[in-house]
């Protein structure tokens, strides 16, 4: 056995512990923490792959961004944990036979074996040289040409989650604070700003007259 193959077999028996965790964890932070494992696992399975395009875009972005974006939340949120682990036991055997069907299926494709795949020559970038080779623009291609309607599709299905999420967060709230910028645009200075009239100048109070006590400890 190489390097490679040891290598791999680490980063699957990481990758697979990582993700038993994150389900079986009791603490939300921790859960969150073991996806992150796995997430590095994962893209260092696509660096031996040599897919260093999706490693790469995996740690930035997933790391990087969306799994920081869910450490912070679940930190900021007050998660009742013991209403969380009520439903437990009752939706396990569902989620087992779940389980036990996507086991078998990974199984049954791992046994049959991939078939073997055949260079195109009208796919774009088989006739890039080795030298010049990229898989980053090779993918690029693919993405652009043959896949841009699924890719169009998911721009506009992503846009209008985006675009439920901000509604959803804006909506009215007896505790918002927030300011209607039509009620701003209306203010008139004369509404908010009163000028009180005032001489330039006052005189000085005249000093108080000592009292009798005062007189005496002089």
């Amino acid at each position: 056995m190489d390097y490679q193959t040891g290598f791999f077999y680490l980063f699957a028996a990481l990758l697979l512990f990582a993700g038993l965790r994150v389900i079986t964890a009791r603490n939300p932070v921790h859960a969150v923490l073991y996806l992150m494992l796995a997430f590095s696992q994962a893209a260092a399975l696509w660096l031996l792959l040599k897919a260093e395009f999706l490693g790469i875009t995996l740690v930035l972005v997933y790391l990087g961004a969306v799994m920081v974006l869910f450490l912070f939340v679940v930190m900021m949120l007050d998660i009742n944990m013991d209403g969380l682990r009520k439903g437990f036991w009752k939706h396990f055997p569902l989620a087992a036979v779940l389980g036990a069907i996507v086991a078998a299926e990974l199984i049954l494709v791992l046994g049959a074996g991939f078939p073997s795949l055949t260079a195109n020559p009208d796919a774009p970038g088989v006739g890039i040289n080795a030298a010049d080779y990229s898989n980053t623009k090779v993918l690029g291609l693919l993405l652009y040409t043959e896949y841009l309607f699924p890719i169009e599709v998911a721009a506009v299905i992503l846009l209008v989650a985006m675009i439920a999420a901000i509604a959803l967060t804006l909506r009215q709230r007896k505790d918002s604070k927030a300011i209607n910028p039509g009620d701003q645009v209306h203010v008139r200075a004369a509404d908010r700003l009163v000028v009180l009239p005032m001489a330039a100048t006052q005189p000085a109070r005249p000093a108080a007259a000592a009292t009798p006590s005062e007189e005496v400890k002089a």
